[in-house]
């Protein structure tokens, strides 16, 4: 199982990220997730939102370059060592990491690791099939 993410390239100046989130406020889409890692020149935007198709598009009319990713989102206790047993069932299958981000949704409890894989289907059976619970679109919200 694997979910859809919202990725753009963002200038480096005042005011752009914020006018990313005032278009998708204003086509009623909702961020369950938000990552934004720069340099000095740009940043990468990554979002799970609850309507993925409708930002892609309100973004792109908007004026924003967007790509869709698909990532798997794994649902896991919140506690050491947790990221290392997850990582131990994709190394075992020769999947590479491109990228991931993390959430807690009760701190202490539970958190959402979020993964680019360069095979995120076989990373996502993979992953079901050592046991870990995987989260659907549906699931974030």
């Amino acid at each position: 199982m694997t979910i859809h993410q919202i990725s753009l390239f963002l200038e480096n100046k005042p005011g752009r990220l914020a006018a990313i989130c005032r278009t998708l406020t204003e086509s009623g889409v909702n961020i369950a997730s938000l990552s934004l890692a720069d340099t000095s020149e740009f940043g990468i935007v990554r979002m799970l939102v609850d309507k993925w198709e409708t930002a892609r598009d309100v973004l792109r009319g908007a004026g924003f370059g967007v790509n869709v990713r698909e990532v798997v989102c794994v649902a896991a206790p919140d506690e050491p060592g947790v990221l290392a047993k997850i990582l131990d069932a994709v190394d075992s299958r020769g999947l590479n990491v491109e990228y991931m981000y993390a959430f807690a949704v009760a701190a202490g409890r539970a958190a959402r690791l979020v993964f680019r894989f360069d095979d995120p289907a076989k990373a996502a059976a993979a992953l079901s099939q050592a046991g870990w619970k995987l989260i659907g679109e549906e699931g974030l919200f």
